[in-house]
């Protein structure tokens, strides 16, 4: 147990005694939680057989992909991924543009390319082995606390806490937190980390997110069924719901522009690259104004692409297409034309095959804008 992790048991014993001497006397058990996960453990395509080593690149590349995305979402792109790249070796030698694509859809595009940076590095540096502690792991690009601990643990079987959602919330629950999220982080990590065991901490692990996905789920958990159950402060009090306390998130200010769909005869996508770093990095879009809060329609031709010879006729399509990023919403209105079969690309774009749109590195947003304006074929 870190020293952090028996001050935040201490503290959490001291608040149990004054709010309940039953709850002061019996604290959550590892075991109590390891035999629940042996019996209800979850056959995910990432998760080793029980007793079986496991891998540590199907174990990276999961919970990279598993960054505030959701299971369901993520299975079928981690099929492809190891089917295409079955080992580090493999996604370390491939084009990042090729990482790209078979990202598109996820979103939080820097994890692709942090993913593939790391696994250059890792082949690199460390001759294709993944650190096996917390600390080596948090200095590959984009492995944070989290990441580290669970690799750390579930791959290494370090004794290491790995605080994802669902652990934040089993975590707030067993012990009343009531500072709010996310300045309660780094309680909750303490209180997380005093209960890892010497032994399994993998399954450990494991178990907390499973516990976390089906029993002490956001809304209506499953109290009655979960092994924690006589020992949880949160349902002690009779208000599970209520936990993790949150601060109030006040959505980012709306930014506006415009979009520009360029259809070549012959069923050609005008699109460009956008830059390597910052929001979308490295993937494909259409042309686009800048997204701006105080966007002016009646100026948007005069950011339309410009092509020698040949002026297309735009036309404003009706309604608009609306995103929400992490920090703030965006709206697009949409404008659309079509030029001759021998129509140049503008400097700093290409035309690319609408039939083989599912194959290019394409983020949600643009799929929902070519989707907007062209009709299905």
């Amino acid at each position: 147990m870190t020293l952090a992790g028996d001050q935040a048991l201490r503290k959490a014993r001291g608040t149990a005694g004054e709010k309940s001497p039953a709850a002061a006397r019996s604290l959550p058990a590892a075991a109590e939680l390891l035999d629940w996960y042996d019996r209800n453990r979850r056959d995910l395509p990432w998760r080793a057989r029980a007793g079986a080593a496991a891998d540590p690149y199907r174990v990276w590349l999961s919970e990279i992909m598993l960054q505030q995305t959701t299971v369901t979402a993520v299975a079928p792109y981690f099929a492809r991924f190891l089917t295409r790249w079955p080992s580090l070796a493999a996604l370390a030698a491939a084009p990042l543009e090729d990482v790209l694509k078979s990202w598109a859809g996820l979103g939080y595009y820097a994890r692709a390319r942090n993913l593939h940076a790391c696994a250059r590095l890792v082949m690199k540096k460390y001759d294709g082995a993944f650190p096996c502690t917390e600390a080596g792991l948090r200095e590959l690009p984009g492995i944070g606390p989290y990441t580290a601990g669970a690799i750390a643990a579930i791959a290494f079987g370090a004794q290491a806490a790995a605080v994802d959602g669902n652990a934040e919330r089993v975590i707030a629950r067993l012990f009343a937190v009531e500072q709010a999220l996310p300045a309660a982080k780094s309680q909750i990590r303490d209180l997380a980390a005093s209960l890892v065991p010497p032994h399994r901490s993998g399954d450990f692990a494991q178990a907390m997110m499973d516990l976390g996905a089906t029993i002490c789920t956001p809304a209506r958990p499953a109290c009655t069924i979960c092994p924690w159950m006589p020992v949880c402060r949160a349902r002690e009090r009779g208000d599970p719901g209520s936990f993790p306390r949150r601060m109030r998130k006040s959505e980012g200010r709306l930014r506006r522009g415009a979009a520009f769909v360029l259809i070549k005869a012959g069923g050609k996508l005008l699109v460009r690259t956008r830059p390597p770093k910052g929001l979308l990095g490295g993937m494909t879009e259409v042309p686009t104004t800048e997204w701006v809060h105080d966007f002016d329609d009646a100026q948007a031709l005069r950011q339309a692409p410009r092509l020698k010879g040949t002026r297309p006729k735009w036309q404003r399509l009706p309604g608009s297409v609306r995103h929400v990023f992490t920090h703030f919403p965006l709206e697009l209105v949409v404008y659309s034309a079509e030029v001759a079969a021998d129509a140049i690309a503008p400097a700093g774009t290409r035309w690319i095959a609408l039939e083989g749109l599912s194959g290019e590195a394409l983020p949600s947003l643009m799929r929902k804008v070519v989707a907007h304006a062209v009709k299905p074929r």
